[in-house]
């Protein structure tokens, strides 16, 4: 093994940036796929005008000052800097709006996969589509402001995703990988590319508003993982570097989304393989060994970064409202004088869940922070609900927050599962929702019905799966497909810790979940009443 001093000073680092929902993260690996540094940037997004955006200023100060952080941690742990690379990826959350003229101007500021504005645009092309189109995806967005008649529409030069806007930056290629695409337009696993058909049905829905452009005029071209994506140039090299010591002519593989570099960063590619982030929002991806038997509103159908068809359910809301109720809790202990340790706090409160009843003694709780599109909510009010007799103590109340915050997990998977009868041999969970050993494994399995790993090196999260794309550019010298690859060469067979559902556990969050959609209209009065 080639020491990390040396690894960075030869130019053999591999770095990986990742532009999550609240923090831009970068991690640089060496010729072993580990991770040897890494620099973040904490930001949030802002609501302007009734939309949830980040500016483009926002975009850059993150990315440069995420990468003088790391920058920051390899002079204090190699006493060296970062002149050469030999590969670099970009990931981000995936969907949205970012709507560009020919002079490379944003035409209306970024809208993020949050934005729950375009449920006309959706409904309708789904109905066109016969295929389920999400609120959040490209497509829908596009074609809101169609809809919507906004004048900057027939200005666009270029429509891609937050990942995609800066590889183009970086490198001048107007590309983006295949998971990604398949947030912008569905995709045809057979051709690894926007499906033609639909492609050819929204160019012939626009065309009497007489634009000059048809959609793959202004989407950019897809490619899989593993292919040649371009080379940053000597003006994304400053963009990216302000010091101006990272030297142009580094490759990078294409650009994918955060759902794309959770599969990689857990070893969820192969078939019948899938995983579980949950953090601020959660997702689930389930590898098909084939195709659904029909569309539904619950269920996206995305790919793998090589294509291969993915179900995923995507739920706006996770951890949120835990958090919260964490925060409460550390209030009380600083009030009675006590030193506060928000690991050791986040620990006992977890661990005190596995003492509660399996159904929360009644308790329940909604996490709704935002809209749920899953269970039909474009607007959200968290709320914890309980009847006089229901069994209220600590553990119930924390075991009601844990399972509040998959409970729309669970009522998409279980289409999957008990509706379509997926098969699936290991699903792997990863995020803050896992950090405590053995609390949010046990939970979900509960929830799914189905064994659950985790992994330590999934804690590094998606910037390392995208540096693990950008590795498999450069380090495939035996020509191995994505998921042997990372088999073999990055997880070596660890399949991680795995914990059983208990039937007792799978029995009392079936329970819950029962009352979780009798108590739905509760929500929906919430909502309602305090808008």
């Amino acid at each position: 093994m080639i020491a990390p001093k040396e690894t960075i000073q030869s130019g053999k680092a591999i770095l990986g940036i990742e532009f999550g929902s609240t923090r831009i993260k970068a991690v640089l690996i060496d010729g072993e796929n580990k991770p040897i540094a890494q620099g973040d940037f904490t930001w949030e997004n802002q609501l302007l005008d009734g939309l949830w955006t980040y500016s483009i200023d926002l975009i850059w100060k993150g990315l440069q000052d995420c990468y003088s952080d790391l920058l920051r941690n390899v002079r204090e742990q190699y006493g060296v800097g970062i002149s050469r690379l030999a590969a670099i990826g970009i990931s981000a959350m995936m969907h949205g709006y970012m709507a560009f003229d020919r002079n490379q101007q944003i035409l209306v500021p970024f809208r993020t996969w949050r934005n729950t504005n375009t449920g006309k645009a959706a409904a309708e092309l789904s109905t066109l589509f016969n295929y389920n189109i999400p609120l959040r995806w490209s497509i829908s967005h596009l074609y809101q402001c169609i809809l919507d008649g906004d004048q900057h529409v027939k200005d666009i030069d270029f429509q891609t995703t937050l990942a995609g806007y800066i590889h183009w930056q970086l490198t001048g290629q107007k590309v983006i990988g295949v998971g990604d695409a398949s947030g912008m337009i569905p995709v045809d696993p057979k051709t690894k590319d926007y499906d033609q058909t639909m492609v050819d049905k929204f160019d012939r829905l626009v065309a009497p508003k007489g634009y000059a452009w048809k959609l793959r005029d202004i989407f950019p071209k897809v490619l899989v993982a593993g292919q040649d994506a371009g080379k940053l140039s000597a003006e994304g090299a400053r963009k990216l570097d302000v010091s101006g010591q990272l030297q142009a002519g580094v490759p990078l593989c294409p650009p994918e989304g955060d759902a794309g570099t959770g599969m990689a960063a857990t070893n969820s590619v192969k078939v019948r393989t899938g995983n579980v982030s949950a953090g601020t929002s959660s997702f689930s991806m389930i590898v098909l060994d084939k195709e659904l038997s029909k569309p539904y509103e619950k269920i996206d159908m995305v790919t793998t970064p090589d294509g291969s068809l993915v179900a995923m359910v995507h739920c706006n809301n996770c951890t949120s409202e835990i958090n919260a109720w964490v925060n409460i809790f550390r209030e009380f202990e600083e009030l009675m004088g006590i030193r506060v340790d928000m690991n050791q706090l986040y620990t006992h409160l977890f661990n005190k869940a596995l003492q509660g009843d399996a159904d929360c003694g009644g308790l329940m709780a909604y996490n709704y922070v935002s809209g749920e599109p899953v269970t039909g909510f474009s607007d959200g009010r968290p709320l914890f609900v309980r009847s006089a007799g229901d069994r209220f103590n600590l553990a119930n109340f924390m075991r009601a927050q844990l399972y509040g915050a998959i409970g729309v997990l669970k009522v998409g998977n279980d289409i999957l599962f008990k509706d379509e009868h997926v098969q699936v041999d290991r699903i792997t969970g990863h995020g803050g929702y896992f950090k405590t050993p053995g609390v949010g494994q046990r939970m979900l399995a509960a929830a799914l019905g189905s064994p659950i790993s985790v992994m330590e090196t999934a804690g590094e999260g998606g910037a390392w799966g995208i540096a693990l794309l950008a590795s498999y550019v450069v380090n495939n010298s035996r020509k191995q497909n994505l998921a042997d690859w990372l088999d073999q060469n990055v997880f070596a067979g660890n399949t991680g810790t795995t914990i059983d559902p208990s039937p007792q556990d799978v029995a009392g969050f079936n329970d819950y979940i029962l009352n979780y959609k009798a108590c739905l209209p509760i929500e929906q009065a919430a909502v309602e009443a305090k808008k």
